[in-house]
């Protein structure tokens, strides 16, 4: 039976991206920029950041608005929230964060001029009911700009490990495309359909390849506790966790390059506009 996300975001999954913050932070660093370029620096404006995580994308946003504006992030772990007030507080950072399901959640009506998220929409149980929510957040002159990944054989870094390991585990459940899940907006038809049918309009959707890069240092613990194959490894017996993560390992020998771990992203940038009330 498939995990409900506040579960799964409040138990393993949320506790293993809160431990793994300091590469994820450094492997999508270069996303900060595409959802924050387009703020003028020093600008009033009122931001609402959605699945913020450990905070990094909300407060690169805070350093561009000036300080009549606001910058929140919104996610539903308490882990990650957690950590990026602690983070906030460590940079003397005005950032706010708010524990909360982004889909159902009460903002307050027409308040956010610039919504983002950096692949924290792809989780939605109902996404039309959750960009519909965020419609009702959005000011009319508002901008949603979102990033999500697009389809998984374009993205071989992140199948790596669960193609690798396929002898030794079967049972893996597939990647699936339909949602919630990392792949849920791979056709771009279906998230301009989302977004039409919840009061969006001059849907924009363009394909970017970024590089991304973290420490090779961290590639064991990212591959043995994120994605389908960490999840899998969370109930394995020692054995058979010592066999997953060599072999896994092995398997992301062509994205070291010394010190480094690289690959490219392919992601689709989004961007759209509210429908007048």
């Amino acid at each position: 039976m498939e995990i409900p996300q506040r579960d799964l975001w409040n138990g393993a999954a949320g506790n293993a991206w809160v431990a793994l913050q300091p590469a994820l932070d450094a492997m999508f660093r270069p996303f900060e920029t595409l959802l924050t370029e387009h703020m003028p620096d020093g600008s009033d404006l009122n931001v609402l950041d959605v699945g913020c995580g450990a905070g990094a994308t909300t407060i690169a946003a805070t350093r561009r608005i000036g300080s009549g504006g606001r910058s929140v992030g919104v996610d539903i772990s308490a882990a990650l929230i957690a950590a990026a007030t602690a983070r906030a507080t460590r940079l003397e950072s005005p950032a706010e964060f708010i524990c909360a399901d982004a889909e159902t959640h009460a903002f307050d009506t027409g308040t956010f001029n610039r919504i983002i998220s950096r692949f924290g929409v792809m989780f939605f149980a109902d996404p039309v009911g959750a960009f519909s929510n965020l419609r009702r957040a959005a000011a009319n002159d508002a901008e949603l700009r979102f990033v999500a990944w697009r389809d998984p054989e374009e993205n071989p870094f992140m199948t790596t490990a669960e193609r690798a390991v396929a002898p030794l585990l079967p049972d893996l459940p597939p990647r699936r495309r339909d949602g919630p899940g990392q792949f849920a907006y791979a056709d771009p038809d279906r998230i301009a359909g989302i977004l039409k049918a919840a009061a969006w309009r001059n849907v924009d959707i363009n394909p970017v390849d970024v590089a991304c890069s973290f420490a090779e240092a961290d590639l064991s613990r990212y591959v043995a506790h994120l994605g389908p194959v960490g999840a899998a490894l969370r109930d394995a017996d020692e054995a058979t966790r010592a066999q997953v993560t060599a072999t896994v390992r092995a398997a992301f020998d062509r994205y070291v390059h010394g010190p480094d771990v690289r690959f490219t992203a392919a992601c689709w940038l989004v961007r759209t506009t509210p429908q007048p009330k």
